[in-house]
């Protein structure tokens, strides 16, 4: 009887404390977490989680499944992973989707009670969390729409006359800009050789048929202080085009929109057969989602993220101050040109330019992980980059994910440069905890990335240690597919045995130019980059030199880096200011077809595309 009795009670224990708890959009924070009584949240999930762990109700070699049923999840806040969730090599947390579901984590919030006016559909923007919502994205029924700009054809930007960065003027066609003249928030975005800068005018003044422009600061001053990317004025460079953008004055094509963010009303210009009160409309709010955060000494191990999709992030710090880019979407925050030439005099004597850096926010954020797996995962309709392993971040795998309709990078990993530390200068911490190290970025389909921010890249790798990216398929990219390294520099620094294998990149360039498909930067000793195909380059004719692109392209500093039996159409490729060390070893079209059948998505993950 005794023993019948305990093993009744252990079995119900068992069932009790099983490790197994669900979500559903539908569920409720104050339910156990049952599959007949979810959760409402992933918050609360990972919460009751982090309590099974502390009060011994998980088995060593148990994992704790946390199931998120289909549908949208919206946020107010990112979801907080910390190293208090910790699971265990034998009993990690698995945060994964129902079988057969996609649930998405949402940074945006739904609008609602639209009303036709005249061409216009009109809705007054509800506050969120009691705040006034600023935002730069809108998607209508999954589709992204387009802000504001006065050219449907970037091949039909109007360009630049003179730059005079004494008054801190752009000068342009007066006939370009009359009609936002008097507009409060208009922005003006230039291309400058390999970046863009978004800024905001303040003042217009007319003479004659040109029209001289001032901007708000902080951008104003780095736009004019900054040496590179700049502005071109004339040959032996075409002129810089710019486009507007964020004036009800530009609203006048099928799916644009316009956000009177003094009055608090959205605008938007339906496409041929959409009724605006029965469609999904949905702006972001929020810049992350899911914030992973551990530290040095206590890093956040063993979680898994599968089958989740993370959706709808904002960044509005270009509507707040500006972004004017040095590369891959990282901001100048202050920048300008040492003089005489050659003072610097130190390891970098005669790279005159100096820059500090900020760095953009990513709908996932990872600092100080180990052992985490992002798995079967869709990055889609955000604001800023898809995912941002920026720190201490090891041993982590990114596999079989969807990067798609993206304002900045696709994936960002290492340091790339912070408000401390020169952007110039080599990167060798003390504390080698702090560096990305052993990450593996494999079989994902990164595409339509960099789609606002053009100087962003597909995948962008700055100070990296052995990381291995491999089997990626990157496609229709306005700048670059894979970066690897940063510093511009001769300098030993932190980076070695990075590997970037059997990629496929292809229609990358298509609004950029110094430009390529797999580019590196700095010294990297044993750095591998073979066998990958890069393909089809689409530079557009108004970039400063349409004949300034390359596949390959190893920049300022690249040393003892390896480029073998990599397929190329041709052997256009470019060695800038290159260190000791490199070797280039059979790249171009004689490469072998089953080097080139090999490239890309292996065949288990070919469904990506057609998602």
């Amino acid at each position: 009887m005794k023993s019948f009795f305990l093993a009744g009670f252990m079995l119900a224990s068992a069932s009790l404390f099983a490790a197994d708890l669900y979500v559903s959009p539908s569920g409720n924070d104050a339910a156990d977490g049952s599959v007949s009584a979810p959760k409402a949240t992933l918050s609360a999930a990972l919460r009751d989680a982090r309590n099974l762990r502390r009060l011994h109700k998980v088995a060593k070699e148990e994992a704790i499944h946390i199931i998120l049923k289909g549908g949208i999840y919206f946020q107010y806040e990112p979801v907080y992973v910390r190293p208090e969730d910790n699971g265990t090599e034998s009993s990690p947390t698995i945060i994964e989707a129902a079988a057969g579901e996609l649930p998405v984590l949402s940074g945006g919030m739904k609008v609602t009670g639209w009303k036709k006016q005249g061409k216009f559909w009109v809705a007054d923007m509800p506050d969120f969390n009691g705040c006034r919502i600023h935002f730069r994205q809108l998607w209508i029924n999954g589709q992204k729409a387009v802000r504001a700009r006065n050219v449907a054809d970037f091949t039909q930007m109007p360009t630049i006359r003179s730059v005079d960065k004494p008054n801190e003027m752009l000068w342009v066609p007066a006939a370009s800009v009359r009609n936002i003249a008097k507009a409060p928030h208009a922005e003006l975005v230039i291309h400058q050789m390999w970046a863009i800068a978004n800024l905001r005018i303040k003042s217009i003044v007319f003479r004659g048929d040109s029209a001289g422009i001032k901007f708000h600061n902080p951008e104003s001053k780095v736009q004019f202080d900054h040496p590179w990317p700049s502005p071109t004025i004339g040959k032996p460079f075409n002129k810089s085009a710019f486009y507007l953008t964020n004036a009800i004055q530009l609203l006048d094509h099928p799916g644009e929109w316009f956000y009177d963010q003094d009055n608090g009303k959205l605008y938007y210009m339906p496409r041929p057969g959409e009724d605006m009160r029965k469609a999904e409309a949905i702006v972001p709010a929020i810049e992350t989602v899911v914030d992973v955060e551990g530290t040095p000494e206590r890093p956040v191990q063993y979680i898994t993220f599968k089958g989740i999709g993370f959706n709808h992030t904002t960044w509005t710090r270009p509507s707040e101050k500006g972004h004017v880019p040095i590369q891959s979407g990282m901001y100048i925050i202050e920048g300008y040109k040492i003089k005489p030439h050659g003072a610097l005099g130190n390891e970098n004597k005669g790279l005159d330019n100096q820059d500090w850096l900020g760095r953009q926010p990513a709908a996932v954020t990872m600092n100080n992980v180990q052992n985490i797996v992002v798995e079967n995962c869709r990055f889609e309709r955000l604001g800023a980059t898809g995912l941002d392993m920026v720190s201490g971040c090891r041993n982590s795998d990114v596999e079989g994910c969807l990067f798609r309709d993206i304002a900045g990078n696709g994936i960002a990993t290492g340091f790339l440069g912070d408000n401390a530390l020169e952007t110039h200068m080599p990167y060798d911490p003390a504390d080698e905890r702090v560096l990305c190290v052993g990450q593996r970025i494999v079989n994902n389909y990164v595409t339509d990335v960099a789609n606002e921010d053009w100087s962003c890249a597909g995948i962008a790798a700055g100070f990296v240690r052995n990381i291995a990216i491999e089997h990626n398929e990157l496609y229709d990219l306005p700048y670059m597919g894979i970066s690897l390294g940063w510093g511009w520099t001769k300098s030993v620094n932190c980076m070695h045995d990075n590997r970037v294998y059997a990629n496929y990149v292809h229609r990358y360039a298509t609004k950029e130019s110094d430009v390529a498909g797999i580019y590196t930067l700095s010294v990297q000793p044993r750095t591998m980059v073979i066998e990958n195909v890069v393909d089809s380059c689409t530079v557009p004719p108004y970039v400063h030199d349409p004949d300034h692109w390359f596949y390959l392209y190893t920049d300022e500093g690249s040393s003892f880096i390896t480029l073998k039996d990599n397929w190329t159409p041709s052997e256009k490729y470019l060695k800038n200011a290159n260190g000791p060390g490199n070797t280039w070893e059979n790249n171009g079209p004689q490469v072998s077809d089953s080097i080139k059948s090999r490239a890309g998505l292996e065949q288990k993950y070919l469904y990506l595309k057609k998602l």
